[in-house]
């Protein structure tokens, strides 16, 4: 893996080739150089406006695609891969991106499918043998996760608390409200739970599929929103509106509201990119009307 430095060594060069030549093919490697330091909007945007000039260059399609993996956009990743592979051919790179695409989708099947033909070409590949590994554990982990019978999910009413929006929670008769928004969460495929969560830490209301406990998911969650929002990072990162943690088991992403956080948790099949933008569009469609309430 590169260093930081050596990444940094690698922009500048990139940069200054890009400069000399706008419309060189220098640019996949200069997004593919800042998706390594991090910087995924950053690369996105280069590898974007590259693209608009070089749509049929395929090596820069896979980098959209990696960048994309990155992003959590898996559907949109699978895009870009299988567009590579129509302009390079079915190459063991991008083979190997697209299994690694459909283990995040939670498509084992097909993975697996694709990690098989890989094998037999190429039994020694590290790489190759621990996705293969890993696409044929998970579903046999998920038959044994945390997930109850619907009927017995655990149901806590909400309750006033202090600081509440009083405006947007009585906005369901116009829109989305609170109780809308965590109805809909838990039925988006691989959801597992969403719950609010006060100022205070305590859970106001929750749809729970889990068998932990779902106060105590609030509470730990509660405080890695108030660190994330303190003084010390603030100064450096910023106001932080929205955070996605991913765990050995369960993916939680939890977005700041006029009443609290709202926590999401999901297994790790979730295809990331989908829940993601469902869970957007239903805070932008609640907060656009309690705004107008």
């Amino acid at each position: 893996m590169a260093t930081t430095s050596e990444l940094d060594e690698r922009i500048d060069k990139c940069q200054r080739l890009l400069e000399a030549d706008p419309n060189s093919q220098i640019f996949a490697a200069l997004a593919e150089a800042y998706r390594k330091k991090g910087d995924l909007d950053l690369a996105f945007k280069i590898c974007k406006n590259g693209l608009k000039v070089h749509n049929n260059y395929g090596s820069a399609h896979i980098v959209m695609a990696k960048i994309n993996l990155d992003r959590g956009l898996y559907d949109w990743a699978e895009i870009e891969a299988k567009r590579a592979s129509e302009l390079d051919g079915k190459t063991r790179t991008i083979e190997l991106l697209l299994a690694e695409i459909y283990i995040y989708k939670g498509e084992f099947r097909q993975a697996i499918k694709i990690l098989k033909e890989l094998h037999i070409k190429d039994p020694g590949n590290p790489q190759i043998k621990k996705l293969l590994e890993i696409s044929q554990k998970i579903p046999d982990e998920q038959k044994t996760l945390l997930e109850e019978p619907r009927s017995e999910v655990e149901r806590i009413e909400v309750t006033p608390v202090v600081g509440t929006n009083e405006a947007a929670m009585k906005a369901s008769s116009k829109g989305t409200d609170i109780k809308g928004i965590l109805d809909e969460a838990v039925a988006i495929k691989g959801v597992k739970g969403a719950m609010l969560v006060s100022q205070d830490g305590l859970v106001a209301d929750s749809r729970w599929q889990l068998k932990a406990d779902v106060n105590e998911y609030g509470a730990n969650m509660s405080e890695v929103w108030k660190m994330l929002n303190g003084p010390t990072l603030n100064k450096s990162v910023g106001n932080v509106n929205s955070m996605l943690i991913e765990t050995g088991e369960l993916i939680f992403y939890m977005v700041g509201s006029p009443e609290g956080v709202l926590v999401f948790v999901a297994g790790q099949a979730t295809n990331l990119g989908t829940f993601r933008l469902k869970i957007e569009g239903l805070m932008e469609n609640f907060l656009q009307t309690a705004g107008g309430v």
